[in-house]
């Protein structure tokens, strides 16, 4: 699997799982219900592909944020 994602897009992942991660549990908005899961499911998306370096979703698209050197 090669990597598509560059390091800034990375980071923008793990802050954006963090943030949904802190509203799911640290707010009474999306306390329980299926919005509670959405944002878990979501923010377990983008931790797993921050850490592999890959996005399917990019993939098919055809986007690559990685500059190899």
């Amino acid at each position: 699997m090669k990597r598509n994602m560059g390091t800034i897009d990375r980071g923008i992942r793990v802050f954006v799982a963090i943030i949904l991660l802190g509203i799911t549990f640290g707010s009474a908005f999306a306390s329980s219900g299926v919005l509670h899961w959405l944002l878990i499911a979501v923010a377990l998306v983008f931790l797993l592909t921050a850490a592999v370096g890959n996005c399917p979703l990019y993939s098919l698209i055809g986007i690559r944020t990685y500059k190899a050197s």
